[in-house]
């Protein structure tokens, strides 16, 4: 049995080949890794052609129940394959972490998360009440979404009892991540596969 993990590009979608090297360490640890390409062509015209975030942002809350809706779709499909065993991981980067976050509460088919520089968006008044064990990955110049936000979703995990951990990477920009063979996105790379693992095997008591 292998199970499942999902990648959730940002807002540029899957373009970089450094996704290819996300999903290569994923694999080597032991687990199916699948790019959800949530964001369609549409979406990223559009937003590739927003006029900053002023633009942006109405358009990611417009379509982000739509989003999130294709998430929990393809979550519990996977799910029902025998070959992962009903387990399933989710791995959110800046804009795909807000998808990943939202998609996360309460119920669903996630059972192990990771969000990379970025969490709910602003605004999301659901009540949070119940999460996958989860890590947050942050870099320290994020000037996008400061440190700050990890911090207080750090605070939300724990205020549940959520297994958590913020990991940060010190002089990581927004997209540290995403920049192929540095120290710091090979590093954040094999913790994120690290994290999933651990909790995408755990068995029940």
């Amino acid at each position: 049995l292998c199970p499942a993990v999902m990648i959730l590009s940002g807002s540029r979608g899957f373009g970089s080949q450094v996704y290819d090297e996300i999903g290569q360490t994923i694999r080597a640890a032991g687990l199916n890794a699948y790019l959800a390409h949530v964001l369609t062509p549409t979406d990223l015209d559009v937003i590739a052609n927003a006029n900053g975030a002023s633009s942006r942002v109405p358009y990611y809350a417009d379509r982000l129940a739509g989003w999130t809706s294709d998430v929990g779709a393809v979550a519990a499909y996977l799910k029902e394959l025998p070959k992962h065993g009903g387990k399933v991981g989710l791995l959110g980067i800046s804009l795909g972490a807000q998808i990943a976050s939202v998609a996360s509460v309460g119920g669903t088919s996630i059972d192990a998360l990771v969000l990379v520089d970025g969490g709910f968006p602003n605004g999301y008044s659901r009540q949070v009440d119940s999460l996958p064990p989860l890590l947050l990955i942050w870099g320290s110049d994020d000037q996008t979404f400061p440190l700050s936000v990890g911090a207080a979703l750090e605070r939300t995990a724990q205020q549940i009892g959520v297994p958590v951990t913020l990991e940060v990477y010190q002089g990581g920009a927004h997209d540290f991540f995403l920049r192929s063979g540095t120290s710091n996105a090979s590093a954040a790379h094999q913790s994120a596969a690290s994290h999933l693992l651990r909790w995408l095997q755990k068995r029940p008591l």
